[in-house]
Formats: C-alpha cells, sequence, structure tokens
C-alpha cells in the first residue's frame, strides 16, 4: 500500500474526466456529404466569388483593408479548409471502398448461390428426362392400342376363313338324327 493508503497496482478512477464518444457513422455520413460539396461545380463557383470579393475589398478603394497584398489571412484560410478537406476525402473513400467490398461479397455470395441453384436444377432436370423416358406416354400408348386392334382384327379374320362357312339354306348337321 502506498501512504495514500491506495494500491499502486489499481487505476485512479477520476470522476470529472469528459467523455468526447462520436458515432463513426454519423461522422462518416457528414463527411461524405461535405466531401460531395467539396468536389462539386457549385462550391468552385462559391469558393471563387469568395476570392473575388475578398481580393476586391482588400485591395480596393475600399477601408477594409483587414488582408493587406500577399492575402495572409486568405492563405491561411485555404491552407486550414486543405487541411480539413483531404482527410475528409479520405475518410468518404475509405467508407465507399468498405460499401464496395460489401457489395462485392454480396454479389459474390448470391452467383454462388445462383451456380448452386442452377446445378440443382439441372440434375433435377435430367432426372425428370430419365424418369420421363420410363414411362408410359400417350403416343406410346396410342401406337399399342393400335396394334392390339390391327391384331385382334387379324385373328377374326383369321378364325372366320378357318372356320367351316355355315350353310345358307337353313339346314344344319345337328338335323341328321
Amino acid at each position: 500500500m502506498s501512504p495514500t493508503g491506495r494500491h499502486l497496482d489499481t487505476p485512479v478512477e477520476t470522476r470529472h474526466r469528459i467523455r468526447f464518444n462520436l458515432d463513426s457513422d454519423v461522422v462518416g455520413f457528414y463527411s461524405e456529404r461535405v466531401a460531395r460539396f467539396l468536389g462539386t461545380g457549385r462550391y468552385l463557383a462559391i469558393q471563387t466569388v469568395i476570392v473575388i470579393v475578398w481580393i476586391l475589398l482588400n485591395v480596393g478603394v475600399f477601408a477594409f483593408a483587414w488582408d493587406p497584398y500577399p492575402f495572409i489571412l486568405l492563405n491561411l484560410a485555404f491552407s486550414t479548409q486543405a487541411a480539413y478537406a483531404a482527410p475528409l476525402i479520405l475518410l468518404a473513400q475509405n467508407r465507399q471502398e468498405n460499401r464496395d467490398r460489401v457489395s462485392l461479397d454480396e454479389d459474390r455470395r448470391r452467383a454462388a448461390q445462383t451456380k448452386d441453384d442452377t446445378e440443382f436444377l439441372a440434375r433435377e432436370l435430367a432426372a425428370v428426362r430419365l424418369a420421363v423416358g420410363d414411362t408410359v406416354t400417350r403416343d406410346y400408348l396410342r401406337r399399342e392400342h393400335e396394334d392390339l386392334v390391327d391384331e385382334i382384327a387379324d385373328r377374326l379374320l383369321e378364325k372366320l376363313r378357318e372356320s367351316p362357312t355355315p350353310d345358307r339354306s337353313g339346314e344344319s348337321d345337328a338335323t341328321d338324327d
């Protein structure tokens, strides 16, 4: 124990510590919005107008010359803007890369699932074709029926030819008794 009565291996908790927690998604969302705005023609037009007005107010005959000719304050403003714009643009690019990666992974998963489904359906179709090849079709039944009708007709004709012709005179062989 230390002379103050605390263990030296235990960290001291400060009650008045200010915690600054930012949601990275919220920061990323707004940084993307700023980065998208910085890349537009509208931003360039606004920035150009501001620079022209700045120069006119500081060089012209106006009494507002707060930033004389080398325009140190204007250069400082551009440097500060660039110092913030570059990380915002990089953050937006990183978030876009993450979205692209997730999208690519999802596309690969869907492609694999589609391939598996296609292979399954091809196997099922092959099984159905094999099963249908062993079943009786309507045309097969028609042909067999026609063949049977023809065979029955042929046998009847043969029996009619083989059997003695009946006597047409009305006499029969049984009347001899």
